[in-house]
């Protein structure tokens, strides 16, 4: 295997240049998130002149990740929660005076945006669990003075279907057996509701709401009902009629493109192994076209004007950066703004296999398969001998591992391993007969699938079976801890982030928003309410046979963790220290579900990769300055990984 420089992890893990482009809704700005003293914050600057930018807002603890213009054009909103506890506030920044306002000022309180429209641009529908932690009423709240009226009290719904005229159109909430009703207001009087539909509980992961048509009757739905994968459906709520607009036999709707104003879906994209559009609205086929002989890659339209005179457009490679360009619809240009990570350019990133396999009942399975650089001198894709792997399981598990740039894959490629992703049972987007068959599978299907990953891996002679890991965050750490006491002979070390031990207490105390939906975990994964499920669910717990567990294990939490509390963490911990089992536990006080700062970042990946290194044999950069400025506390270094 040829040696190529080590990719430096600051380039990797560190904040991006640029990212998430917008154009304002008039077209007279571009706006994106970028580093102000380190901290992503937004920053806009005139479509003309892109160097002239300047952050409008200064965040100085986790960053910045969501945001939105409103159609004023003159101010933009965001969301930001405290050290990851999930409670979002909603804030204003206006380009004339740049001053932050809180929209949301309540504590403990979590601010979802319900809709923006051009029709109400100083205006916008916000839901807060206010009342309610389990419910989130809606509201309307004036961008201008703030002040918050409002609309409708939430009855039980999990969910609210709204339009471009402020209006609440239909809602939805679960039934027993996991299934959806979906709800429209009376005409008279909109505190009473009748039912306008149901979902089965076979088709409640795969049928949702999309969004209205500018008439406000027309409801675009992902919809698989009477089918196997979802298919884009419009239905006619007034008449009743329905029109079935695109569907693949293998694939689930993944993504539209909806007109700015028009509000109809003119593509619709399915994603199978690789992205594939199909076009609806014959007045941007030209558009599409012209795009695709740009650049490489797959497309993605990011952004639209009111006057859909101007788009942003992303180019999705898997060996490079994301390349952003403004393409001038009128003048039929399109020109490169900036890319993602400038630093990636020229760095020896490796490409990403897309192929399928079979599972050891037939099944197929789309997986992701990254080689180090080097290994393959015959470019058959497979190395020219067994090289250490690691398996790299998505979270959800109701998610999905797609191509393109991925920066865990590049990393631990650049570090001598292949890398391998698996989409298992349960997975989204390859038809409701697949992911209904991970249901109450989480110990079993799920796993047998990502077993069988490995050793078609080993039987390709692509994984040195001596030297395969396990690493994931989530649904991916759960899968890490089940993979080192389900098949504890298969790896030789895990890296477990933030992934669930004990699936009785993850079900007990999930954040009190998700009760609503609360069905749908019961029937897919396992009941605590009843003996039978409280059973099934320990069964599946990594946590009940810690003491299988004979290989090093890595464990990363953070602190405020909504989703999967640090007592999952803690447990298996506890568990592996009472039997004398080597473990390192590295804990993150300023952060949830997912390491938001890129100090925090580093230090983690610093970590695992001298853990890996140590154990698989791989490559590895000294930690230099990678501590600095992280909140890690070394809880347990049982494996004595950490300086």
């Amino acid at each position: 295997m040829n040696e190529c420089p080590l990719i430096p992890r600051q380039i990797l893990f560190g904040n991006p240049d640029r990212t998430n482009v917008r154009l304002s809704p008039d077209g007279a700005y571009l706006s994106w998130l970028a580093p102000v003293e380190g901290v992503l914050n937004v920053w806009v600057a005139p479509r003309d002149d892109p160097d002239a930018a300047c952050p409008v807002t200064h965040d100085t603890g986790r960053g910045i990740h969501r945001y939105w213009w409103t159609y004023t054009s003159a101010d933009l909103l965001y969301v930001q929660d405290r050290d990851g506890d999930e409670n979002y506030h909603l804030y204003a920044v206006g380009l004339a005076e740049v001053a932050v306002r809180d929209l949301t000022p309540l504590e403990g309180v979590q601010a979802r945006v319900q809709q923006l429209s051009h029709k109400h641009p100083d205006e916008v529908l916000v839901a807060l669990n206010d009342r309610d932690k389990e419910l989130h009423d809606v509201y309307r709240l004036d961008l201008r003075t703030g002040a918050r009226t409002l609309v409708h009290e939430n009855p039980g719904f999990a969910d609210w279907i709204t339009d471009d005229d402020m209006r609440i159109r239909a809602a939805t909430r679960q039934t027993p057996d996991g299934g959806i009703e979906v709800l429209v207001p009376g005409h008279a009087d909109s505190a009473k509701w009748t039912l306008w539909g149901t979902v089965p509980p076979e088709d409640a992961l795969t049928t949702f709401a999309v969004g209205f048509d500018r008439s406000g009757d027309v409801l675009f739905m992902a919809d698989s009902r009477g089918r196997n994968t979802s298919a884009l459906v419009a239905h006619n709520i007034r008449t009743g009629e329905t029109a079935l607009l695109a569907q693949d036999p293998r694939a689930d709707v993944a993504q539209g493109l909806e007109h700015p104003t028009e509000k109809h879906i003119q593509a619709v994209a399915f994603v199978y192994a690789r992205k594939r559009w199909e076009v609806l609205d014959p007045a941007i086929q030209p558009d599409l076209d012209r795009l695709a002989a740009v650049a490489d890659g797959e497309v993605e339209v990011l952004s639209r004007t009111l006057d859909d005179s101007a788009w942003i457009v992303a180019y999705v490679v898997d060996d490079g950066p994301l390349g952003f360009y403004l393409y001038d619809r009128e003048a039929g240009t399109v020109d490169l703004l900036f890319t993602e990570r400038e630093a990636l350019l020229g760095l020896p990133l490796v490409k990403m296999q897309a192929l399928t396999i079979d599972a050891r009942d037939g099944q197929e399975l789309v997986v992701y398969l990254t080689l180090p650089p080097g290994s393959d001198a015959d470019g058959d894709g497979v190395p020219d001998r067994p090289v250490p792997m690691v398996l790299s399981p998505h979270g959800g598990p109701w998610g999905r591992d797609v191509w393109g740039y991925n920066r865990d894959h590049q990393w631990l490629a650049n570090r001598g391993y292949a890398v391998l992703s698996v989409n298992f049972r349960a997975s989204t987007g390859f038809g409701k007969a697949f992911l209904n068959a991970g249901d109450r599978q989480w110990a079993g299907t799920i796993i047998e699938d990502q077993q069988d990953a490995v050793g078609w891996a080993i039987g390709r002679g692509i994984a040195d079976p001596d030297k395969v890991a396990v690493m994931g965050g989530s649904f991916g750490g759960y899968s890490t801890l089940a993979g080192l006491v389900f098949s504890p002979e298969l790896f030789a070390c895990g890296v477990d982030l933030f992934g669930p031990a004990n699936l009785v207490t993850l079900l007990e105390t999930v954040p009190p928003y998700w009760k609503p939906t609360f069905e749908m975990f019961a029937t897919r994964i396992g009941d605590p309410r009843t003996e039978e499920g409280r059973a099934l669910l320990r069964t599946h717990s990594p946590l009940t046979y810690a003491e299988r567990i004979c290989r090093p294990l890595l464990i990363g939490q953070g602190a405020n963790d909504a989703r999967v509390k640090q007592a999952e963490s803690d447990q298996i911990v506890g568990a592996l220290q009472g039997k004398g089992i080597p473990v390192t536990y590295l804990l993150y006080p300023d952060e949830g579900h997912g390491f938001a700062r890129p100090e925090n970042r580093l230090s983690f990946h610093a970590i695992a990769e001298r853990f890996l290194a140590e154990v698989l044999g791989g490559r590895c950069e000294p930690v230099g300055d990678d501590f600095e400025g992280s909140s890690l506390q070394v809880v347990v270094d049982g494996v004595g990984v950490v300086d």
